[in-house]
C-alpha cells in the first residue's frame, strides 16, 4: 500500500510539473506576440501596387516617390533596429514602412534595393522586414560591414537578435525576397531576379497577422539614402524553397 501511495504521488507531481511548464510556455508566447510597438502611426503610402498602411518611427516623412516604381528612402545617422544580447548596441529608431499580411496564407515579398553606401557609413543598409513588435521580427539586408564589404545580412529577433553575415557581393544593387507558405519562411537574394540564393530558412512561428516592410538604416554615421524598385507582394509562396523561385 505504501509503495502504491508513493507511486501515485510521483505521478501527480510529474503531471503538475508538466502542466506548469505548458502554461509557462503559453504565457511566454502571449507576452512575446503582444509586446510593445513603439512609435507606430497610420499612413497611406501607395507605391508599386502596394499600400503601406503604417509608419514606424516617422518613415512616411523619410521617403520620396520618384516614379510609380521607384522610392527613395532617406535615413539619418544613428538609426537602426537591433536587440543586442549584451544591450550595448540596442537600437529601435529605424524608420520602416509597413503593410499588413495574412500570415495564415502564402506570400512572397520582393524588392530591388540599392543602399546608400558611404565611406563612413558602417552598417548602412536597405532592408526587407517581417515585423510583429519591437522584439519579434526579422530583417533581410544588403549591408556594408566593418571592412566596407557589401554583404547580404539576416537578423532574426526573438527577444534578442542574432546577427548573420552571408555572401559578399561586388555590386551596388540586389534583389531581396522573403517568402512563406504559412509554415516555412525563407530569405533570398538575386543579382538578376532569375537565379535566387537562399540565405536563411526556418519555421514560420509568427502570429496570424504580421507586417512586412521596407527600411533604410544608418546605425553609425552619415545619411543612408536607399532606392527601392520593383517592389511586389504576392499571395503565393515560392515553388521551391531551396531554389527560391
Amino acid at each position: 500500500m505504501k509503495k502504491t501511495k508513493i507511486f501515485a504521488s510521483l505521478v501527480c507531481a510529474l503531471a503538475l510539473q508538466s502542466c506548469l511548464q505548458e502554461n509557462a510556455g503559453q504565457v511566454a508566447q502571449i507576452d512575446e506576440t503582444t509586446a510593445e510597438i513603439s512609435n507606430i502611426a497610420v499612413c497611406d503610402i501607395h507605391f508599386s501596387d502596394i499600400t503601406f498602411t503604417h509608419s514606424l518611427n516617422g518613415a512616411d516623412t523619410c521617403i520620396s516617390i520618384k516614379e510609380p516604381n521607384k522610392l527613395e528612402f532617406r535615413c539619418t545617422e544613428k538609426r537602426d533596429i537591433f536587440c543586442d544580447p549584451n544591450g550595448r548596441l540596442s537600437n529601435n529608431t529605424i524608420p520602416v514602412l509597413l503593410t499588413e499580411v495574412d500570415n495564415t496564407k502564402p506570400f512572397t515579398f520582393t524588392a530591388k534595393v540599392s543602399p546608400g553606401f558611404t565611406e563612413e557609413g558602417m552598417y548602412n543598409a536597405a532592408d526587407l522586414l517581417i515585423f510583429v513588435n519591437d522584439t519579434l521580427w526579422q530583417k533581410l539586408c544588403f549591408e556594408q560591414d566593418e571592412r566596407a564589404n557589401h554583404r547580404i545580412v539576416t537578423v532574426r529577433t526573438q527577444g534578442t537578435s542574432d546577427d548573420n553575415n552571408h555572401e559578399k557581393l561586388n555590386c551596388s544593387s540586389v534583389y531581396l525576397r522573403l517568402s512563406s507558405d504559412s509554415h516555412t519562411l525563407a530569405s533570398y537574394y538575386s543579382l538578376d531576379k532569375k537565379d535566387w540564393h537562399m540565405v536563411r530558412l526556418y519555421e514560420n512561428y509568427y502570429p496570424d497577422k504580421i507586417w512586412v516592410g521596407i527600411a533604410s538604416q544608418s546605425p553609425t554615421a552619415g545619411v543612408c539614402t536607399s532606392l527601392f524598385e520593383d517592389v511586389t507582394l504576392e499571395q503565393v509562396s515560392v515553388s521551391d524553397f531551396r531554389m527560391g523561385d
